[in-house]
C-alpha cells in the first residue's frame, strides 16, 4: 500500500526548530520557570541532612524548626514554578502545533488527489486527525512531565557532587545502564511507533473503503473477504501495539534494575564515609535521598517518555505531509483563448501498472457537450481525470484552448470535475456554496440554487450535526458550486449515478442547467444524458472505438447502437 511521505528524525527535529523559533521569548521563560522548579525541589535534600545533624547533635529546636520551615518554603515554591512551567510548555506547545496544524492542513488541500488515492484516503484522515490528537495530549501532558523530570535528574547529580564527589561517583554507578538501555529504547521504539501509526491509518483506510463500499460487497457477496480484510488490518494495528507496549516494559525492568544497583552503591559509599569521619550521617542521609528522588522522575520519564515517543512518531508523519512538495506553478503561466478542449495521444496507467488508456484523440469545440460512455471498466473515469488535471498523463496533452495544462496558471479557474461522489461539508447551504466562490452574495448563492433546482435554503445546516442530505439533494448542491465556479470547461463522471430513478430525470434538468454555455465532458452512466448530447464518444478498453452524434451512432449498428438498445429495453418492455 502506498502511503504518504514520513519526514526523517533530523527533518523532524529541523522543523520543530522552525517552528519554536518565532517565540524564543516564550522558550526562554518556559526553560528558567523550569529550571527554578527543579532547582527549589533541589535544597530540600540538604536541609533534611542538617535535621539529621541538628538532631545527633541534640541541637535548639529552634533550629530544627528554622530548617522545617525552608524545607515548606521550597517545596511551595517547587510546586508554584512546576504548574507555572507546565502551563508554559502547554501554551508554547500548542502555539506550535497550531502553526503545524494550519500547514499540514494547507499542504493536505494541495496535494494532489491522485496521490491521496494512491495512499489511500485513511492515512491522510489519520495523519490530520488521529495524529494531531496524539500530539496535542503530548503537548499537555507527556512533554512537561518529561522536561521537568529530566532537569530533577541532572540538578539531582550536580546536587550529590556538591556533597562529595565520592557520593557522586556512587550515584552514577548505574549509568551505564541508563544510557545502554535508554539509547536501546529510544532507537527501538521510534520505529515501533511509526509502525504503530501506520498501522493505524491502514486500519483506517480499511474501515473506511468497507463501509462506503458496503452497498457493493452486499451486491457481490463479499462480505466475509471484507471483513477479513477489515480484522487483518485490525490485527496488525494491535500487534504494532503489543510490540510498542513489549519494548516499555522491558524499558521498565531494565530501569527498575539500574535504580537497585544506584541505591546500593550509595548507601555503601555513604556506610563507608561516615566511618571513616569524611562526612556526617546527615551528608550521607541527603545523598540517600538525592538517589531516592530520582525515582520518581525516571520513573514519570519511564512513562511518559512512551508517549512522547509516540507523539514524536506522528510529528514525524505531520512534518512528512508539511513538506510534501507544491505542484509545480508554470515558468510562464498562459491563459486559454477559447474554452475548446483537445487531446492528442493520451495514455495513462496507474503506478507502473498497465495501460488504461491508449493513444487517446479527442477534440471538443468550445460549448460543445460532449458524453463518453462504455462499459465498466472501458477508461471513462481516467480519461475524465486525465482532462481534469487529477492525474498528469503517462504520454500526450491535453490542452485548454490551445494552451497546455501544465502552463495555465489556474486550472481550477478553467476546468471543473464533479464526481458522484460529493462531499457535503458542516455548516450551511451557504456556507457549502461559498467553497467554490468565497465573495459570492446571498442574491448569488440563491440564483445558483435555482439554476439547479435545489430544493433549499441558504440558512439551512446540513453535513454533520445537521440535515442528512439525499443523494439527489448532495449532487444539486455540487452543481451549484459549479454554477457558481463558472469553470470554462466541466468534467462530469457519472454525477447522476447516485441518484436511483427517482431522482435521475432531476438531476440530468440540473446537470443540462449548470452545463448550459460550457464546453463539458459527460461520464455518462445514464445513456439518455448520452441522447441529449451534441456528440457520443464511445471508449472500449482504453480507446475511441466510435464517435458521433446519438442518432447517427444508433443507425450505424455498432457499439453504441448495441449499448443503446440494452439500455433502452427494459423502458421498452410492458
Amino acid at each position: 500500500m502506498n502511503v504518504l511521505p514520513i519526514a526523517t528524525l533530523a527533518r523532524t527535529r529541523a522543523a520543530l526548530g522552525e517552528l519554536v523559533r518565532p517565540h524564543r521569548a516564550l522558550l526562554t521563560g518556559t526553560v528558567v520557570t523550569l529550571v527554578a522548579a527543579s532547582a527549589a525541589m533541589l535544597v530540600v535534600p540538604p536541609l533534611l541532612g542538617r535535621i539529621v545533624d541538628a538532631v545527633i547533635a541534640r541541637g535548639p529546636a529552634a533550629l530544627v524548626d528554622g530548617i522545617a520551615l525552608g524545607i515548606l518554603a521550597a517545596l511551595v515554591a517547587r510546586a508554584a514554578f512546576s504548574a507555572l512551567g507546565s502551563l508554559l510548555v502547554a501554551r508554547l506547545g500548542e502555539q506550535v502545533l497550531a502553526t503545524l496544524r494550519e500547514r499540514v492542513v494547507r499542504r493536505a488541500l494541495d496535494v494532489p488527489l491522485a496521490d491521496v488515492e494512491r495512499a489511500g484516503t485513511g492515512d491522510l484522515l489519520q495523519r490530520v486527525g488521529g495524529d494531531i490528537a496524539v500530539i496535542s495530549e503530548g503537548v499537555r501532558r507527556a512533554v512537561p512531565t518529561v522536561v521537568i523530570s529530566l532537569l530533577d535528574v541532572g540538578l539531582t547529580l550536580v546536587g550529590l557532587t556538591v556533597l562529595d564527589w565520592r557520593l557522586a561517583l556512587a550515584g552514577l554507578a548505574p549509568l551505564p545502564i541508563w544510557v545502554l538501555v535508554s539509547r536501546w529504547y529510544v532507537r527501538v521504539s521510534g520505529p515501533l511507533y511509526a509502525a504503530e501509526r501506520r498501522a493505524e491509518g491502514e486500519r483506517t483506510q480499511s474501515l473506511l473503503a468497507g463501509v462506503g463500499g458496503a452497498a457493493t460487497v452486499r451486491a457481490y457477496r463479499r462480505r466475509g473477504p471484507q471483513l477479513a480484510r477489515i480484522e487483518g488490518h485490525s490485527r496488525a494495528a494491535v500487534d504494532a501495539a503489543m510490540r510498542a507496549s513489549d519494548a516499555e516494559r522491558r524499558f521498565g525492568l531494565a530501569m527498575n534494575g539500574a535504580e537497585l544497583v544506584g541505591v546500593l552503591a550509595i548507601l555503601g559509599t555513604g556506610f563507608l564515609l561516615v566511618r571513616a569521619d569524611a562526612i556526617t550521617v546527615g551528608a550521607a542521609t541527603a545523598a540517600a535521598l538525592y538517589f531516592l528522588r530520582l525515582f520518581d522522575p525516571i520513573g514519570i520519564m519511564l512513562y511518559q517518555l512512551d508517549e512522547a515517543q509516540s507523539a514524536g512518531a506522528a510529528l514525524a508523519r505531520l512534518v512528512g505531509v508539511a513538506d510534501m512538495p507544491a505542484a509545480p506553478a508554470p515558468e510562464e503561466p498562459r491563459t486559454p483563448r477559447h474554452a475548446g478542449v483537445r487531446l492528442a495521444g493520451i495514455r495513462h496507467a496507474y503506478d507502473g501498472g498497465p495501460e488504461v488508456l491508449h493513444g487517446v484523440d479527442l477534440e471538443v469545440a468550445p460549448g460543445e457537450r460532449v458524453a463518453v460512455v462504455g462499459a465498466s471498466g472501458a477508461g471513462k473515469t481516467t480519461l475524465g481525470a486525465v482532462l481534469a488535471g487529477v492525474h498528469p498523463p503517462t504520454d500526450g496533452t491535453v490542452e485548454i484552448g490551445d494552451v497546455p495544462l501544465a502552463e495555465i496558471a489556474d486550472v481550477r479557474r478553467h476546468v471543473a470535475l464533479v464526481t458522484q461522489e460529493v462531499h457535503v461539508f458542516a455548516g450551511t447551504v451557504a456556507d457549502n456554496l461559498r467553497m467554490a466562490r468565497p465573495d459570492a452574495t446571498d442574491a448569488e448563492l440563491a440564483a445558483a440554487l435555482r439554476t439547479v433546482e435545489a430544493p433549499m435554503r441558504l440558512t439551512d445546516v446540513v453535513g454533520d450535526g445537521g440535515d442528512e442530505l439525499s443523494a439527489t439533494r448532495a449532487q444539486q448542491l455540487a452543481l451549484a458550486r459549479l454554477v457558481l465556479a463558472d469553470p470554462a470547461v466541466a468534467v462530469l463522471d457519472e454525477a447522476t449515478a447516485e441518484a436511483g430513478s427517482a431522482g435521475a430525470r432531476t438531476l440530468e434538468r440540473a446537470a443540462a442547467a449548470a452545463l448550459a454555455g460550457r464546453t463539458a465532458v459527460v461520464i455518462a452512466h445514464r445513456l439518455t444524458q448520452a441522447a441529449t448530447a451534441d456528440r457520443v464518444v464511445v471508449l472500449d478498453k482504453g480507446r475511441i472505438v466510435e464517435s458521433g452524434p446519438h442518432d447517427d451512432l444508433v443507425a450505424a449498428g455498432g457499439s453504441y447502437a448495441a449499448l443503446w438498445a440494452a439500455w433502452a429495453a427494459p423502458r421498452n418492455s410492458p
